[in-house]
């Protein structure tokens, strides 16, 4: 039965690596310099409408771009970068964008990471990935980190293609892509996998900090392993916080980011057909 159980989990996980290999193709942006650098277009949502493609970018971190990946970003034409990091990581990794693409700083919740103080605090934070569940539960900075971008969508007349990233592009980011996907109908289950979905993209990069992480840290693989992935209940937690909190994800949406059920019309006739 063991053996049973083993065989099957491995041919689900085969399915979905193949799931994500095929989706890839047609989502990511491969890029020399930066990881999971993707389109969030072509999800299905309730209505049997489907999000555009080519308007709405996702992606990690952008300070080591080459010249040819800044020539294929400027191609896209994408009018903001909306950087969800905070002043250190801004200050040691600077974004690098193409000259027509402007820059808004959407720190909130981010102020401390990477400074001396959370890097004291590193210790603790080795010990599991407890403190990511606070991360993605504490509501708190979201209005001040997400209600802007909603604003610029909403703004965004012309549908110029916008992006939007952090670090790692999972954890601000994933929350950022879940919220987007939500308000433009897309079903639960697609998004949890859409957040899931970094794990394939972030394959290569993970592997290397997982082994930076036992290495210089002495942090148990196990535990680096979690923190680094993109576990679905992280993301599942923020739903369920939201919806303990709120009632629901679209009470959410209209109290908390400004988007009444007026706005959530417009913002579907904008970015899905």
């Amino acid at each position: 039965m063991k053996q049973l159980i083993i065989c099957a989990f491995f041919l689900i996980s085969i399915f979905q690596l193949q799931a994500q290999v095929a989706d890839s193709s047609l989502r990511e942006v491969k890029l020399q310099g930066a990881v999971n650098f993707r389109d969030l277009g072509g999800y299905k949502n309730k209505d049997g409408k489907k999000v555009k493609t080519g308007l709405l970018y996702r992606s990690a971190a952008l300070n080591t771009l080459t010249d040819a990946d800044i020539a294929k970003i400027a191609s896209l034409n994408i009018k903001y970068d909306f950087d969800f990091r905070g002043p250190y990581e801004v200050k040691t990794a600077p974004d690098k964008i193409p000259a027509g693409t402007t820059r808004i700083s959407l720190p909130a919740g981010s102020e401390n990471v990477g400074d001396s103080n959370y890097m004291k605090n590193m210790g603790r934070y080795m010990k599991s990935d407890s403190f990511l569940l606070s991360f993605y539960t504490v509501l708190t900075p979201f209005k001040d980190r997400y209600a802007p971008l909603f604003d610029s969508l909403l703004a965004n007349k012309n549908t110029s293609p916008i992006l939007f990233h952090c670090t790692a592009g999972k954890d601000r980011t994933g929350i950022a892509a879940a919220l987007i996907l939500y308000a433009l109908g897309v079903d639960e289950e697609t998004i949890f996998n859409d957040y899931e979905a970094t794990n394939y993209y972030r394959r290569n990069e993970n592997a290397k900090q997982i082994a930076q992480m036992t290495k210089y840290f002495g942090m148990d693989e196990k535990v680096a392993t979690s923190m680094m992935g993109a576990k679905k209940e992280y993301i599942q937690a923020t739903f369920a916080t939201i919806k303990a909190q709120y009632g629901t994800i679209d009470n959410y949406l209209d109290k908390v980011m400004g988007l009444s059920a007026k706005k959530i019309k417009q913002l579907k006739a904008i970015y899905t057909n």
